[in-house]
């Protein structure tokens, strides 16, 4: 099945849908059913995504896991089925014109896989190129929900908002008849985190109100007290950039968590010391930590990064899925775009997080999620796992 799209509030999806059955499970780390097929003596794939710029380090987590993925997927040879698997990487620096420019000289030279990025900016620019060009595009950790179902040739190897929020909502054992503040900053990325809970947890019965705080604001105990004030169920906290101490500070001054539960997101390991006080009165949904999962493939994939010396980070398994998800678009594809299409459409596998499933209707990457808290380490402070949410939990709705 294809798709074109569109989402709900631009970027925003509604409830979460069931998961559907994978139309071509394997168990194999590099994909299908032997084809019996001979594939062409080498495929290239363009890797586009930030090797410098403000999301670097981000990059660099995808590429070390990319790596790593590449290896454990081809036991090493870098081949499947007597195709050699050529990378070419190209740096985005987290510019959607920079990007273009990169693929369409990666296009031009006959490249028709490729994938990365971490900015959603980037990504939805790629996915229309890919579109234009008809080559096939796995996006990497970028999360904009406008990504899934874009295009038929769009895919994506890490999580999307959509499920970030449904994550939220598992930190209330109800929905129904609950009250849900968001805090967050009054620019695009605040506003559109209160769409997105609005469509998703208000769509799930809750009541969903706001405390935006102007992006220019440096003294933030008034919007703790609007907080305090409106008694609210659980506070979702959407909040970037170089206040967020600040901020953290006025709602534990305050007492917000001690009144009420606050959920935000855990980022990487670069973070885990900028929440202060609050540290371990915040309750985190997560993507990744290296410590969620327990299973052979993340083991696989942690020691392969560190060996390299890297280190396993939030956005290691977009990287390491993006291998995964090549490797049985060669195999089974061939180098022929509708064919590899195909081959990732319903596609099952056990990536570093547990099963993945590529949605056939409109390639969202169906997973796990975490609940997770912080807890003090000497003078640090380091992730623990609370509770895995099941995929289905929290499985986007599907885009139309």
């Amino acid at each position: 099945m294809r798709v074109t799209k569109k989402l709900l509030l631009g970027s925003v999806v509604a409830t979460a849908a069931l998961l559907l059955t994978a139309c071509a499970p394997s168990t194999a780390p590099g994909g299908g059913e032997e084809s019996g097929e001979a594939g062409p003596a080498e495929i290239t794939v363009g890797i586009v995504t930030s090797e410098t710029g403000p999301l670097a380090g981000y990059g660099k987590q995808y590429l070390d896991a990319f790596k790593a993925g590449l290896e454990y997927a081809t036991d090493g040879t870098d081949e499947v089925d007597g195709t050699k698997i050529v990378v070419e990487y190209r740096d985005d620096a987290g510019d959607p014109d920079k990007a273009v420019t990169a693929v369409k000289e990666l296009v031009g030279a006959g490249v028709n896989i490729i994938a990365g990025t971490a900015s959603s900016g980037v990504a939805l620019a790629v996915a229309e190129q890919a579109a234009q060009n008809k080559v096939l595009y796995i996006s990497g950790p970028a999360a904009a929900d406008a990504i899934t179902g874009i295009n038929e040739y769009t895919f994506r190897s890490g999580r999307q908002s959509a499920q970030d929020v449904a994550t939220a909502g598992t930190f209330l054992d109800d929905i129904e008849g609950k009250t849900i503040t968001v805090l967050a900053q009054n620019n695009a990325f605040g506003t559109g985190n209160e769409a997105a809970v609005t469509a998703i947890l208000g769509a799930q019965g809750a009541t969903v109100n706001s405390v935006l705080v102007p992006e220019d604001a440096t003294e933030f105990t008034p919007f703790a007290q609007q907080v305090l004030a409106g008694s609210p169920d659980l506070v979702f906290v959407a909040w970037a950039g170089a206040t967020s101490g600040a901020m953290w500070q006025a709602l534990s001054q305050q007492g917000v968590m001690d009144e009420i539960p606050v959920v935000t997101g855990l980022g990487d390991s670069a973070t885990f010391g900028a929440y202060g006080e609050a540290s371990e009165k915040i309750s985190f949904l997560n993507h990744y930590f290296p410590g969620a999962p327990d299973n052979d493939v993340n083991t696989a994939m942690v020691d392969a990064i560190e060996k390299a010396g890297g280190t396993p980070d939030l956005f290691s398994p977009d990287g390491f899925n993006a291998a995964i998800m090549i490797v049985q678009a060669v195999k089974e594809g061939k180098g022929d775009v509708d064919a590899m299409i195909a081959a990732l459409e319903g596609f099952e596998f056990e990536g570093p997080k547990g099963t993945m499933t590529v949605r056939a209707g409109d390639h969202a990457l169906i997973q796990d999620m975490y609940q997770v808290k912080l807890v003090a380490d000497g003078g640090s402070f380091v992730p623990e796992l609370v509770d895995t949410v099941s995929a289905d939990d929290v499985a986007p709705a599907e885009a139309k």
